[in-house]
């Protein structure tokens, strides 16, 4: 049965994200809020919570999984970007947001696009995202809540551990969030490619 935390949305309580952040860091999986919408999420290196997230998720071997990271201290480390594309960016960073470029030797390499060896890297604007990745001290594999067979993301707490009580480890609930994922920009060939509209204004990369 998941743990369920219910935190304020602009300034969720330290000692809930905490206990989130212990369980992630015990090999946990935890469904969150994002600027864009609910989220999995579990550590980088969390091969059996990757797995989940496939199961939940139905995902096949084309997925671009996604690092979520607290600051582009932390991106750059994932990620080979220049001078250009890293000011394009910064421009709508943070922000709802997911951006496709190829990886450094950090990223394990079971999160990596097979045959591009890319992978989705994004900084969220959400007050708990923030947090968690802050504390987590690292960044966190991370995939939007889209249910196989659904059009749209789940976008309550209640109703995500109702879903999910038995397949993830915790529900953090800040209230309602939005229902659109994140607009996904492909840089891997050095220019932006809009591969998904979502909840970020795509018209600075069209």
């Amino acid at each position: 049965m998941a743990r369920y935390f219910d935190v304020h949305p602009r300034d969720p309580q330290p000692r809930s994200i905490g206990q989130a952040v212990q369980i992630l860091r015990d090999g946990g999986l935890v469904a969150y809020p994002t600027d864009s919408c609910f989220a999995l999420g579990c550590t980088m290196g969390n091969q059996e919570g990757r797995d989940r997230i496939v199961r939940i998720r139905q995902l096949n071997d084309k997925h671009n999984f996604t690092l979520l990271c607290a600051d582009f201290g932390q991106l750059g480390q994932l990620v080979h970007i220049d001078n250009k594309v890293f000011r394009a960016i910064k421009s709508a960073t943070p922000g709802p947001y997911t951006f496709i470029l190829p990886a450094t030797s950090e990223v394990p390499r079971r999160l990596l696009q097979p045959k591009r060896k890319t992978v989705g890297v994004r900084i969220s604007d959400h007050p708990v995202a923030c947090a968690l990745v802050k504390e987590l001290g690292e960044p966190m594999m991370t995939s939007t809540l889209l249910l196989p067979d659904e059009d749209e993301p789940l976008t309550d707490g209640w109703q995500v551990k109702e879903e999910l009580d038995h397949q993830v480890d915790a529900v953090i609930d800040s209230g309602e969030c939005g229902i659109e994922p994140t607009t996904v920009i492909d840089y891997s060939q050095g220019y932006p490619e809009v591969v998904r509209i979502g909840a970020g204004d795509p018209a600075p990369f069209a």
